[in-house]
């Protein structure tokens, strides 16, 4: 397989803990239904390894703001 990481136009993508889940979760006070979705497909997430239901949190450079965090659900 090969690492799509390697190249810097692909963020970091990492799978939270249960912890960290709902942890997310309540300082949003959202559910999983919530959350935008991420297909079990996707390049990034076979490459992680992450399951159906699992939360991703994707970490983008930004300019202005150092990092910011995104979460997606895996569908």
């Amino acid at each position: 397989m090969i690492n799509i990481f390697i190249n810097d136009l692909v963020p970091k993508h990492e799978i939270l803990t249960k912890e960290e889940e709902e942890e997310l979760l309540k300082k949003y006070k959202i559910t999983k239904k919530q959350l935008p979705r991420i297909l079990s497909t996707d390049p990034a997430v076979k490459a992680i390894g992450a399951k159906k239901g699992d939360i991703i949190r994707i970490t983008r450079k930004s300019p202005t703001a150092g990092e910011t965090y995104y979460y997606r659900v895996v569908v």
